[in-house]
């Protein structure tokens, strides 16, 4: 049986008698000091324990063969109708998807870039376009021919004015022009203009009126507008665009709706129309829109491979004038991956600051196409992208984040102009990996700084009062 003085043998601290101790003013000094310099050791060593500490990596794109690469956007274009925007993708592999409009929305924009409206709908579309086949040479002087010096006068004489912005140069205003000419003079013959005064067709050379055709913001050929009383406003739910006909283009369907134009007039128009055809009230004027500009935001799916993002003018049934086309446009925001959210993007902010700093670098800048620069100006961004993956140790939880580079510039382009985005992705990503503090380090640690404070404290301790005493001796010697 273990008698407890057997169990006192084992003692590692075996006590002095406090009366046999001797305190002194420097044991003491130096005792707080050491007992200040452990605090504050312990106050670092917790520090370090308690601050987050992470790994960095490169590694091959883990991503499989079938995943795909999610784009957010928003991009302002000033001056590219909604009418003709495209969004289209492309990429090494083959794919090449033209006027996506699944998840991509329009708004029409004023010249601050503010929507005019809801969102942009263009009117009802059709592979193939109906012409007619035959020309009739003796039909093709029907239409009423506008310039700038007599546009405001008829198109505000008139209840409903069609008007024809063409080219001639444009194959599309080439295969319009017979029937147009033939529908012009069939309703001219029904509704005279002098009689009835209810409609006009008329038609603009914009070749040779070209200030009058960007005055209305026409970028192709052909555009039919219908001006009410001189406006082509279309004010449907709030949504200011400009009213235009996207129809077939032969006779019988031209001739059809300018007849559903003039059968939507109140029945008093006629009257109005003949008794006061020159005095036109300021209500009846509405302003057209102060741009003809586009704002495009949505979002397209593509492959993880080097590709293009590409918005374009666009249409099977119109031409496009290259050095009126202007591809400035505003990038408020463009960012790859699947969107994190603000909670958790400030959560991973804390373990790594810089993460996110580069996946928004184009949001806010601007690509304006100035004069100085000229015509036929297509604008480009390359994108470097880098998928980066960080793994932090609260719930093992994964974040994924692209960031990119990016480098822009312009070029004279021998076809229509565009703003391309070309996409490189990185085979190689970076994996941040968030790493697991050791308790069992920090006590050990906290131990280590207890004991070697107290031992060092000890010895400094040991030292100074025998010099002491050693100083004491020597001056007593010399007393004596």
């Amino acid at each position: 049986m273990i008698t407890a003085s057997r169990l006192k043998s084992v003692d590692f601290y075996r006590k002095i008698p406090r009366d046999l101790t001797e305190a002194s003013l420097s044991g003491a000094g130096l005792s707080i000091m050491a007992a200040l310099f452990m605090v504050f050791l312990f106050g670092m060593e917790l520090n370090e324990y308690l601050s987050v500490s992470t790994s960095t990596s490169v590694i091959i794109d883990k991503s499989s063969d079938g995943d795909f690469l999610r784009i957010d956007f928003n991009v302002s274009f000033p001056a590219l109708s909604c009418e003709f925007a495209s969004v289209d993708v492309s990429d090494v592999l083959g794919t090449n998807r033209l006027n996506l409009t699944k998840t991509v929305r329009k708004f029409s924009i004023d010249s601050d870039l503010r929507p005019t409206g809801s969102e942009f709908h263009s009117g009802p579309a059709t592979n193939v376009i109906k012409h007619d086949d035959k020309v009739d040479e003796e039909s093709l002087e029907g239409a009423f021919v506008f310039t700038s010096d007599n546009f405001d006068k008829y198109a505000h004489q008139f209840p409903i004015t069609a008007v024809n912005f063409y080219a001639p140069w444009c194959y599309w205003s080439q295969r319009l022009r017979p029937s147009w000419e033939k529908a012009a003079k069939i309703m001219r013959e029904r509704y005279d203009p002098e009689m009835d005064g209810r409609l006009l067709m008329g038609k603009v050379d914009c070749t040779q009126e070209g200030d009058l055709c960007r005055r209305h913001h026409i970028q192709g050929y052909p555009s039919i507008r219908i001006f009410r009383r001189g406006s082509d406003v279309r004010n449907d739910h709030g949504n200011h665009d400009h009213e235009s006909y996207y129809g077939d283009r032969d006779t019988d369907s031209l001739v059809k709706t300018m007849e559903n134009l003039v059968a939507s007039l109140p029945a008093e128009a006629q009257k109005l129309a003949l008794d006061d055809k020159s005095n036109v009230t300021e209500n009846a004027k509405r302003p057209a829109p102060s741009a003809g500009g586009c704002r495009i935001e949505g979002y397209v799916r593509v492959k993880k491979v080097p590709g293009n993002l590409v918005v374009s003018a666009r249409s099977d049934a119109h031409s496009f004038d290259a050095s009126q086309m202007n591809m400035s446009h505003v990038i408020h925001h463009l960012s790859f991956g699947r969107m994190v959210s603000p909670q958790v993007m400030s959560d991973v902010q804390r373990l790594i600051p810089y993460v996110g700093s580069s996946h928004d670098r184009l949001n806010g800048l601007s690509f304006i196409n100035t004069d100085d620069l000229g015509a036929n100006i297509t604008m480009e961004h390359y994108l470097q992208i880098v998928k980066t993956e960080v793994i932090t140790r609260k719930d093992y939880k994964l974040v994924e984040e692209y960031e990119y580079t990016a480098h822009s510039s312009v070029s004279h382009s021998l076809h229509i102009p565009v703003a391309k985005f070309h996409l490189e992705l990185s085979p190689m990503q970076v994996l941040i990996t968030e790493n697991q503090k050791s308790f069992s380090h920090f006590i050990t640690n906290v131990c280590a700084i207890i004991g070697g404070v107290f031992t060092v404290a000890g010895i400094t301790e040991s030292i100074l009062h025998n010099t002491i005493r050693l100083m004491k001796k020597v001056e007593l010697g010399k007393n004596f």
